[in-house]
């Protein structure tokens, strides 16, 4: 059952989510710091060890008129250093509106703890991937 991480990546927070491809589901598992830019790379590899995944996914962000998003090449940048780092395979997927949809899904939740947002974000992505595969 191949295994996957998810990461929402944003300029002060990842998102990161875990999923398999059996039932093309995923579940949330928190939010790192990334302050400047400078992703925490041992939570990174202590997930990557705890987690053994097959692929990751990383969100590719993109603006309603198909044209990349400003944040777009941070991302890229993140899904290449991924790669360089784990020797994994490193999917970009559309990420158009999954933090809009991570705020409805989570309602009232997510203004209590707005951390949520980005795991749930980066849960939706890998879940948008895993069904369309």
């Amino acid at each position: 059952m191949p295994t996957l991480l998810g990461f929402d990546y944003g300029s002060h927070k990842i998102g990161v989510a875990v999923g398999q491809t059996v039932t093309a589901s995923a579940n949330p598992l928190g939010t790192l710091s990334n302050p400047r830019g400078r992703p925490d790379w041992d939570r990174i590899g202590r997930l990557i060890e705890e987690w053994e995944p097959d692929a990751l996914v990383v969100g590719h962000p993109f603006e309603m008129n198909g044209r990349e998003a400003n944040n777009a090449e941070p991302a890229k940048r993140f899904a290449r250093q991924l790669a360089g780092r784990y020797h994994l395979p490193v999917h970009l997927i559309d990420e158009r509106l999954t933090t809009r949809a991570a705020w409805l899904d989570l309602g009232a939740e997510a203004a209590r703890n707005p951390l949520q947002v980005d795991a749930w974000a980066a849960k939706l992505i890998l879940e948008t991937w895993l069904r369309e595969q």
